[in-house]
């Protein structure tokens, strides 16, 4: 029974960010929970605003940036919740998107597998990925599942 419960709350992270092959990541992290158990997570870390001359126009631009994170965010567990039946783990951070995925990482023991698409178009796996498995590669704690950014649904299915 043990290796049942580990299969239950294992949690597969997916980065929301702004790339159109973050579908295909979420895609493939929703059909592995739906198919073998799980939760998902979605994490999207917003870059703190620039500087302002006045106080109260960055704390307006912040507060706008949260809550269109928030209806992002509310629109993928949606989906999430259509496809695995259950409810995602919700993170937003703000701050460099590289360091706060390795820190929560760091912080968050639920997590146990990052679920990350490839850059499309042949230039190359994409920033983060790149740093992941160069320079920060001894800073990750979990596999990262790189998902290719081509995959159709039949792939997905086929895959998880």
């Amino acid at each position: 029974m043990p290796e049942e419960e580990a299969r239950r709350n294992r949690v597969f992270l997916v980065v929301v960010d702004d790339s159109p092959e973050r579908a295909v990541a979420l895609q493939y992290a929703c059909l592995r929970v739906k198919h073998s158990g799980g939760r998902v997570a979605l994490l999207r870390v917003l870059e703190p605003a620039g500087q302002t001359e006045w106080a109260g126009i960055g704390a307006l631009l912040a507060e706008e940036r949260r809550a269109e994170a928030e209806q992002l965010m509310g629109g993928l567990a949606a989906q999430v919740n259509e496809i695995t039946g259950g409810v995602p783990i919700i993170l937003i951070r703000e701050g460099d998107p590289r360091e706060e995925l390795l820190k929560l990482l760091a912080e968050d023991p639920r997590v146990s597998i990052l679920v990350l698409a490839a850059a499309g178009g042949g230039s190359g796996p994409g920033p983060l990925i790149s740093a992941l498995v160069g320079r920060h590669a001894h800073r990750l704690k979990v596999p990262m599942t790189i998902v290719p950014p081509s995959l159709t649904q039949e792939d997905l299915q086929r895959v998880t």
